[in-house]
C-alpha cells in the first residue's frame, strides 16, 4: 500500500478544491446584483423626478390657491365698500330736485311751514345719504382740480386766481376716494 503524502511543509493541508463550473455562475450572480442594482438606481432616479414634478406642481396650485383667496378677499372689500354706490349715484339726483325746490320756495314769504318741512326733508336726506358713505365734493373757492371737478366754463377775470373754481353749476358727490359724479364748474381765467 502505497499512500502519497505530501511531505512539503510550504502546502497547506486539505485546500478546498473550487468548483470550476461554479465560478462562472458566481460572476453572473454579480452581474445580476449590478444590473438589478442598476435598475434600482433608475427607479428611484424616475420616483425623484416624478416626485419633484408633484411637488412643483403643489407649490403652483398652492400659490395660485392663496392668490385666488386674496382676489376674492378684495372683491369682498371692494363690494362692501362700493356696494351702494348705484344707490348713491341715484339719490343724488333727488338731492337736486330737493335743491331746485329750495331755490323756487326762496320768494314764496306765506308758505314757511312748507319751507321748514322741506328743509327738513332735505337735511334727514343728506344725513342719511352721509351715513351711507356720500360725501360732497368741495369746489366753490378751491383750485381746479380734474379728478374731482368737470369744468364746463371759464370766465377769465382778474378778481380771482387763475384755475380757482368761481361758481358751482351742480355738486359733486364722491364715496371714500370714489367719484361718483365730478362737481361742474366755472373756472377762472386770466384776462
Amino acid at each position: 500500500m502505497s499512500h502519497k503524502h505530501n511531505n512539503n511543509p510550504f502546502k497547506k493541508d486539505a485546500e478546498p478544491e473550487v468548483n470550476k463550473a461554479e465560478q462562472p455562475a458566481d460572476a453572473e450572480q454579480k452581474d445580476e446584483e449590478k444590473a438589478s442594482e442598476s435598475q434600482e438606481t433608475t427607479e428611484t432616479n424616475k420616483l425623484q423626478e416624478e416626485y419633484d414634478k408633484l411637488n412643483q406642481q403643489y407649490i403652483r396650485l398652492a400659490a395660485d390657491f392663496d392668490n385666488y383667496r386674496k382676489r376674492q378677499e378684495q372683491e369682498r372689500e371692494s363690494l362692501l365698500k362700493y356696494g351702494a354706490e348705484n344707490a348713491l349715484k341715484k339719490m343724488t339726483e333727488i338731492l337736486d330736485n330737493f335743491e331746485r325746490g329750495e331755490k323756487a320756495l326762496e320768494n314764496v314769504e306765506d308758505c314757511q311751514k312748507v319751507k321748514d318741512s322741506f328743509n327738513l326733508v332735505h337735511k334727514q336726506v343728506l344725513e342719511t345719504l352721509h351715513k351711507l358713505g356720500l360725501e360732497e365734493i368741495e369746489a366753490e373757492g378751491k383750485e381746479f382740480d380734474p379728478n374731482f371737478h368737470d369744468a364746463v366754463m371759464q370766465t377769465p377775470t382778474n378778481e380771482h386766481p387763475e384755475h380757482t373754481i368761481i361758481n358751482v353749476l351742480q355738486k359733486g358727490y364722491k364715496m371714500g376716494d370714489k367719484v361718483l359724479r365730478p362737481s361742474l364748474v366755472n373756472v377762472a381765467t386770466a384776462e
